[in-house]
């Protein structure tokens, strides 16, 4: 029989991942002699090389990769399993691995953990702030066990439960506050500042002006919305961004806040899981502490 151990697989898929001992020994937080020596007794118990190792990078070998494949089978049959002993207690405990994409992090993350803790008070949040597809490709892999995305993501192996719905505001340089509020033609011929490709609320912006997202762009696009508010404020254009943001974002910024006449650009703010997890009861439960912590801060920053 042989004989390997599940910190052995999880060094492989890192090492397989990143390509580079170093990198991934980080991302183990473990040192790179260590892992070399896993990756090692890991081959000889497999009688068989997965990696051909180069100067500066790592090469899987073909073995390697159908090894790969059926890692990552038995580690997602771990983290269900792991998941069967959390759905099995009566109160959602130890780990919870939460995605979220950059333009709600920054600011509902604090409410979101706070309702959190206070629900659960032995639950250990593990949080991840990357884009949408992304957190799609982790959340398939059983890499988080749920995500807090804008809807609809259209996955029919997810369960997708709305939280809130939000509007989108214009931000534009303080001289043109008292000019009239453009609508969505109007906003096609002015200089709109967007975030880079694979953020979804860039292309909820270029819907709502009805722009092709692939339309040549003179501006740069930015990868945030502090960035696009600080260029506004530096008269180089003008932007969107959601409602939860504009507190935060134009506090020390030079620009004036407009809201569209109907139909306003807005978007749904839910959360996403497998509809294979044994955790869905709990995680229906943890979407109701989440909407009503969100609800509560939006509550109190509203005007």
């Amino acid at each position: 029989m042989i004989n390997f151990t599940l910190k052995q697989i999880r060094y492989f898929e890192a090492l397989a991942r990143h390509r580079h001992f170093g990198r991934a020994a980080e991302a183990c937080a473990i040192s790179q002699s260590a892992l070399s020596q896993q990756i090692k007794e890991l081959e000889a118990a497999l009688g068989a090389a997965l990696f051909e190792r180069g100067a500066r990078l790592v090469t899987i070998t073909s073995f390697g990769e159908e090894f790969a494949q059926r890692a990552q089978i038995i580690s997602r049959s771990v983290l269900e399993v792991e998941g069967l002993a959390r759905a099995s207690r009566d109160r959602l405990s130890g780990r919870l691995r939460i995605g979220i994409i950059p333009t709600i992090a920054p600011y509902l993350l604090p409410s979101i953990l706070n309702g959190l803790t206070q629900a659960y008070a032995d639950l250990d949040v593990n949080v991840r702030e990357t884009l949408t597809p992304t957190l799609l490709h982790e959340l398939a892999e059983g890499r988080i066990d749920t995500a807090l995305v804008a809807l609809p993501v259209s996955e029919p192996a997810f369960v997708e439960v709305a939280l809130f719905s939000e509007d989108f505001v214009l931000v534009r340089p303080l001289d043109d506050a008292a000019k009239p509020v453009p609508n969505a033609r109007m906003l096609r011929e002015m200089r709109l500042l967007l975030l880079e490709e694979g953020h979804c609320f860039r292309d909820q912006a270029l819907a709502f002006c009805n722009m092709p997202s692939t339309r040549p762009r003179e501006l740069m696009d930015c990868s945030s919305l502090s960035t696009l508010v600080q260029m506004v404020s530096a008269g180089i254009g003008v932007t969107l961004i959601p409602d939860m943001a504009v507190a935060v974002e134009t506090r020390s910024a030079k620009v004036a806040i407009a809201r569209f006449d109907a139909p306003r650009p807005s978007r749904t703010i839910g959360m996403i899981w497998r509809k294979t997890s044994p955790l869905t009861q709990q995680l229906l439960h943890v979407s109701d502490v989440i909407r009503r912590a969100c609800i509560a801060d939006r509550s109190e920053l509203s005007p």
